[in-house]
Parts: structure tokens; C-alpha cells; sequence
């Protein structure tokens, strides 16, 4: 059971933070498909401190997100202090310790999984940040730096000793990166030392992956990277074949188009330009499109437009191209 703070959800799916993904636009949509919980992207303390302008466009939420997380990450001790009371004025639901990034500019700085390698830091840092505000404090991290050091047992208690009131844990070492497999055996061995809820993340790609993954580790919850990515629909087939067995709604050509349209006029209603709208959105066509016939063709196409009407004028020609089409045998993808 997740129970932080005043959210209380039964087998909840959270939407991962992820830089230049979990913006406003992309969190309203994960909703709409089913997300329980969703986070910003990341941000970061010395740009949250400094007044970075856009470091604090990151910040901003909308009530009908949530609940919602603000993740912050740095590794110095006071400016994350600071930036945790900025977000807290935000009013978000959560706050997210940033305990995991692996990516090498920032974890071998001491941020994000470099965090790990000195877990009382960590264990101080995060006791100081729950001093510090008044909403819940949740922590994100790895299993370990390498195979070799491996602490996520230790960090696990330090973490709820500090009063951190949840703890997720990407189920990769550091420098797996997002390589190899992840090992979920972790989380009921984490599940046997805690009280506080644990979070399973990491090789979560399909609905299939959620049941096993909540039948194999009974984690309080399941956070969602990049199966999200590509198939935003995962929240909504996961919770289907929880509830009853097996994916009841299946995924038309025209929910595919008309899902990337409703996506993008989200990015285009809280960027400052169409471009910056537009040119970003980029990314998602090989999820939306993903596995329609003449795909390659269209993606091609849409990646040279820069104006909302001939995107909507290229993918609705598109769809009446694949109404003449028999459908795929992808079970989730009909006419």
C-alpha cells in the first residue's frame, strides 16, 4: 500500500521523472491514460537557487496533475535545502530527492547516484530536507553504484531513519545505466528491513511487466520510465489487466493520431513559441506511430514540419491511408 502524506493507493502507477520528458504537456496526457502519481522532470538546486529562469519554469504545476512530485537533485548540501523550500512553495504533493541519475556529468559530481557512494551524506542531507518542509519527502536511488558496491540495504534504512516517507528504487546498479536486466529480487529483501513504502522502477516496459513485477516483489507501487515513453498507454493496459485479467481496450490507428495531436496542442498551450513546442515533440512520432504500415515514411515527413496545421493536415491524411488497410495483428492496434 502506498500511503504518503494524505495520498493513500493500492498498487499505484507513478510516472517516473525523466529530463526533457515529464513536462506539463506529457504529465497531463499520462494522466488522462491512467497515471496515479506523475514528477516533473528534474531540477536543478544550484539553478533553483540561483533563479535560473528556466530552471523554474520546471517547477510550475497544475491541480489537475495531481498528485504530483517536484524532483530535485544536486549534491551540495545547502543549496538543496533551499531549493526544497522553493519547490515546497509551489505546493506540489511530494518532494523527490534526485538519488539515482546515472548519467556521467552529474553522478561523478556527487549528484544523483554519486550520492550513493556516501550514504550518511545522503542520510544528512535528506534528515535536513525533511527538517526543512512540511510536505512528504521521498527519495529515488539505485541498488548500488556498481556490483561491487551494492548498499541499497544500508541506504534504505538511513533513508527512513532520516523520516523520508517513500523510497524508490531503480533496480540497476549505476553503471548498468539503463543496461542489463534489472534485479526486482531486491525489493522484498528492502521490503523485510523498512516500514516505509518501496517503489519498484527499472525494466518496466509493458502491462505484462507491471503484474509480474507486482507479483514477484509485492512493491507499494511501480514507477513507469521509459515504457512510458513510447506507449503512454501502458498506465491504462496495466490497470485493465490487473483488474480483470487481460487488456480490454484496444489501441485503434485513429486513438494513436489523434492521442499525438491532443499531446502536442498540450506542449504548444505552455511552451513561449511553436518551436519550442514543435521541434522537441520530435521524439514521439516512433512511439505514436510505432509498428503502423508506412510509418518511416510519414515520421520522415512530420520531423520537416514546423507549423501545428500541417502536422495535423499529414497525420489525419495518414490515418485515412490506414482505414484502407487491414488491420495488424498487434493485438492493441485496430482500425
Amino acid at each position: 500500500m502506498f500511503n504518503v502524506g494524505n495520498i493513500s493507493l493500492e498498487k499505484p502507477l507513478l510516472l517516473a521523472p525523466m529530463e526533457d520528458v515529464t513536462d506539463i504537456g506529457y504529465r497531463k496526457l499520462c494522466k488522462e491514460l491512467g497515471a496515479d502519481i506523475v514528477y516533473t522532470e528534474f531540477v536543478n538546486s544550484d539553478g533553483l537557487i540561483r533563479a535560473n529562469k528556466k530552471t523554474e519554469k520546471k517547477l510550475f504545476i497544475t491541480e489537475e496533475e495531481r498528485p504530483v512530485g517536484i524532483q530535485i537533485y544536486g549534491g551540495n548540501l545547502q543549496p538543496m535545502i533551499e531549493a526544497a523550500a522553493i519547490a515546497e512553495e509551489k505546493n506540489p504533493d511530494i518532494i523527490d530527492i534526485n538519488a539515482g541519475c546515472w548519467v556521467k556529468k552529474i553522478a561523478t559530481r556527487g549528484a544523483g547516484a554519486g550520492l550513493m557512494k556516501d550514504p550518511v551524506y545522503l542520510q544528512s542531507m535528506a534528515a535536513e530536507i525533511v527538517k526543512r518542509v512540511k510536505i512528504p519527502v521521498t527519495v529515488k536511488t539505485r541498488i548500488g553504484w556498481d556490483d561491487e558496491n551494492i548498499n541499497i540495504l544500508e541506504i534504505a534504512r538511513r533513508m527512513e531513519d532520516a523520516g523520508v516517507k517513500a523510497l524508490t528504487v531503480h533496480c540497476r546498479t549505476r553503471s548498468q545505466g539503463h543496461g542489463g536486466s534489472p534485479d526486482w529480487s531486491w525489493i522484498p529483501r528492502i521490503k523485510e528491513i523498512v516500514k516505509i513504502p518501496i517503489i519498484l522502477n527499472g525494466g518496466v516496459m509493458t502491462a505484462e511487466d507491471v503484474v509480474s513485477a507486482y507479483s514477484q516483489t509485492d512493491a507499494d507501487g511501480i514507477m513507469i520510465a521509459r515504457g512510458a515513453i513510447e506507449h503512454p498507454w501502458i498506465f491504462r493496459e496495466a490497470k485493465e489487466l490487473m483488474a480483470h485479467g487481460k487488456i480490454e481496450t484496444e489501441i485503434t490507428y485513429g486513438e494513436r493520431i489523434f492521442t499525438a495531436l491532443r499531446h502536442l496542442k498540450y506542449e504548444i498551450e505552455i511552451k513561449d513559441n511553436l518551436r519550442h513546442a514543435i521541434l522537441p515533440f520530435r521524439k514521439y512520432y516512433s512511439g505514436y506511430l510505432k509498428g503502423l504500415p508506412n510509418a518511416s515514411r510519414v515520421r520522415q515527413v512530420l520531423v520537416t514540419l514546423e507549423e501545428y496545421g500541417a502536422i495535423e493536415e499529414t497525420l489525419l491524411k495518414f490515418l485515412e491511408e490506414l482505414k484502407n488497410r487491414p488491420a495488424p495483428e498487434n493485438r492493441t492496434d485496430t482500425i
